[in-house]
């Protein structure tokens, strides 16, 4: 478990800070599944009281990375392959759905920004700047979650979004996957170019299956 310090800014939440460093650690895998986070070495480490780890730790309860065992403590869960399975089936459902309606309706501007951001994926990855090829990935699929124009299914996105982003976090941390996944993300842009439906539907199908292999592997659920 890393045990470097952190020095924490005025202007965002503490107790939304705290959350950030253990739940990186948890998705990195530096806390293994079933192991006890204690509140006094986070407070020492981090230089904070208890009470925002303590709600910290409740934000991470209800995103479902930690369990809370009265009068035991908090323990890291992370993910099981259960838990992996039933993500990227909801995700294909909402994404296979989401890229369908974006051919229809997405915009020219769209379709030059989903470009620009696959162009910069390139870029970076060649960088092996794994952060801002995950940026760059959140900010392509929004593209196209905006592109289906449904306030209906953008709600449900952002309900569901959370999961998305942990998986992806588990993921990009893998540098030796960035050259596979700029590679799918060029064909679903492709595919949406040439709005072309059933294309687009299969590459994002691709993707999704390539990354589930990937989390699974990165989580070693096989």
């Amino acid at each position: 478990m890393s045990t470097n310090s952190k020095n924490f800014s005025n202007s965002f939440s503490l107790t939304d800070e705290i959350a950030d460093v253990v739940r990186e650690r948890i998705l990195k895998g530096e806390y293994e599944i079933g192991e006890k986070i204690k509140e006094n070495q986070i407070a020492s480490e981090l230089k904070v009281s208890r009470t925002p780890i303590r709600e910290a730790f409740k934000l991470l309860e209800n995103e479902g990375l930690i369990d809370y065992i009265p009068n035991r403590g908090c323990f890291a869960k992370g993910f099981t392959k259960q838990d992996v399975d039933d993500i990227y089936a909801v995700r294909e459902a909402l994404e296979e759905l989401a890229v369908r309606w974006a051919v229809e309706r997405i915009t020219p501007e769209e379709i030059t920004a989903l470009e620009e951001q696959v162009d910069l994926m390139e870029f970076y990855s060649r960088k092996k700047d794994r952060k801002k090829v995950l940026e760059l990935n959140a900010t392509f699929h929004d593209v196209i979650y905006a592109a289906a124009r449904s306030r209906f299914l953008a709600q449900v996105l952002r309900s569901y979004k959370e999961y998305i982003e942990k998986t992806r976090k588990s993921i990009f941390y893998e540098q030796s996957y960035l050259e596979s996944i700029l590679r799918e993300h060029r064909a679903i842009f492709e595919a949406i170019s040439e709005r072309d439906a059933e294309k687009a539907v299969e590459a994002i199908a691709k993707h999704l299956e390539a990354s589930q292999d990937r989390a699974e592997a990165v989580w070693n659920l096989k």
